[in-house]
């Protein structure tokens, strides 16, 4: 291979995922890792960090034989947690994004001491899973010997970039979802939280995920058969990278991702904040977020395959015979809990309206279905923070099919755009990668395929069942805590 190409890597929470693309967007190679996520404990997501450069040096291995790489872009699953020692050796398992709840006391107790409010008007979001400053402190408070050795945070992305170039960096979206950490008016770390939270820990300097982390040195050259020198950028959290592959990324868009989790991106030209959301700086300078994230999506189809067998495709043939409303089902999709908008971690699912007549693929319907009444919640709730949504751009595994995107138009009452190629965040990695030694131009690279339409017949019938979605939470709400406080697993 002669023509120059980038190499764009992401840590996601099942697999790891590489691509070698030509400076024109051309996707040339893609390798993936799987791995598995480790839960030593109700409610707790952890992964051994050491797993994420292993990887990386795989990827790199096999994808840049015989390539002329002239750049690394790299993006993960966040925000993470993995706090290093002063030799940059983990001092326990990173604890993963919102989907790991154990920081529920030390939310409660962060928010008497500097003020709920406070918080959400300084960091644009309220403490919730999603807090990487609140994992942080989980830490200090429940692993104080272990704590008490940390001195570096990092997440995947930057995890890669300091084994990369030896650069101890942070991107300013990452940094954002460090809460309460992170002042987004500033766009700096807020030092008087900082040292109350996090004492001891040596905060990265911050850029943006596109800019310059730094270069291959000659032992990770050795490491990984990359070209000692060549750029890395700073990178970011998958989600984000993932709206940068399908140009996802200015004002008035809407990215949803179809994955393990649903993450939707809604690109604002100023900061706003509203209780349920994540307010958020952009990828791109300038632009700011308003975020909101389901903690599972495919994780329940996955579920459900394991459980009763058969492929996806059979799956999905079976879903759609079942029809809108899957026979009287309708489900509550907080299988791990619930992220935005409910902001309830011991929130659980519910399947109501259950007969003996019921088929799997009127159950895998009703998972679809769930997925799509959540979408709607949120954009709905990002609607009335004062988010403009005019162009939704679907993105991810789950886009393949056509099934479940159009279950959730048709849910939404809106279109959504599917471009050439929904690979992710890996590619949009590569893309900032691309910009970074030349010219690169994502609606060149990545085109618009196809729209997928809201069919009026559908939405009428859904808009009945979403009207009984919004009354199934609070209805049993109080039962699924009670259930939640016996789980042990």
């Amino acid at each position: 291979m002669s023509v120059p190409v980038v190499l764009g890597v992401d840590i996601g929470t099942s697999s790891s995922k590489g691509v070698l693309v030509g400076l024109d967007g051309t996707l040339q190679r893609s390798a993936v890792r799987e791995h598995t996520v480790d839960c030593p404990g109700p409610g707790r997501f952890e992964m051994d960090g050491r797993l994420w450069w292993a990887e990386f040096r795989e990827l790199a291995r096999e994808l840049g034989r015989d390539a002329e790489v002239v750049a690394v872009g790299v993006s993960g699953m966040g925000p993470c947690v993995l706090l290093a020692d002063s030799d940059d050796m983990p001092v326990r398992p990173a604890i993963l994004y919102g989907v790991d709840t154990r920081s529920t006391a030390q939310i409660a107790r962060l928010e008497r001491e500097l003020g709920a409010e406070e918080i959400r008007r300084r960091g644009g979001s309220d403490l919730s899973s999603q807090a990487a400053g609140a994992k942080i402190a989980w830490v200090a408070d429940e692993e104080p010997e272990l704590y008490a050795k940390a001195r570096r945070l990092y997440m995947p992305s930057s995890w890669l970039v300091r084994r990369l170039t030896g650069a101890y960096v942070l991107d300013h979206h990452s940094a954002s979802q460090c809460t309460p950490l992170y002042d987004v008016g500033r766009l700096d770390w807020h030092r008087p939280w900082a040292d109350t939270v996090a004492p001891g820990i040596e905060l990265p300097p911050l850029r943006w995920p596109g800019e310059l982390a730094g270069t291959i040195t000659r032992q990770a050259a050795r490491e990984t058969d990359l070209p000692e020198g060549i750029p890395v950028i700073t990178g970011t959290v998958d989600a984000w990278a993932e709206a940068l592959s399908v140009g996802a990324h200015q004002p008035g868009d809407l990215m949803l991702m179809y994955g393990t989790t649903m993450f939707l991106v809604h690109t604002t030209p100023e900061h706003r904040t509203w209780p349920g959301l994540w307010g958020t700086v952009g990828a791109l300078p300038g632009t700011y977020n308003l975020a909101g994230g389901m903690a599972t999506s495919g994780a329940i189809t996955a579920w459900l395959r394991d459980l009763v067998g058969g492929g996806y495709q059979e799956l999905l043939q079976e879903a759609d015979a079942s029809g809108i409303g899957a026979n009287g089902l309708l489900m509550l999709p907080y299988f791990a809990g619930e992220r935005t908008p409910v902001m309830d971690p011991q929130a659980r699912g519910v399947i109501a309206g259950l007969t003996l007549s019921h088929t799997r693929g009127d159950l895998y319907r009703a998972a679809l279905e769930a997925t799509g009444f959540a979408v709607r919640h949120n954009i709905e709730t990002m609607r009335a923070a004062g988010g403009d949504i005019r162009r939704i751009v679907a993105v991810g595994g789950g886009t393949q099919g056509g099934l479940w995107t159009q279950i959730v138009s048709d849910v939404t009452g809106t279109p959504q755009e599917v471009r050439a190629t929904s690979i992710g965040a890996s590619y949009g990695s590569a893309f900032l990668a691309a910009r970074l030694v030349g010219e690169a131009s994502i609606d060149a690279w990545n085109p618009v395929t196809h729209v997928v339409t809201p069919r009026p017949e559908a939405g009428t019938q859904y808009d009945q069942l979403y009207r009984l979605y919004q009354q199934l939470y609070p209805s049993t709400a109080d039962i699924a805590h009670a259930l939640a406080g016996r789980q042990h697993r």
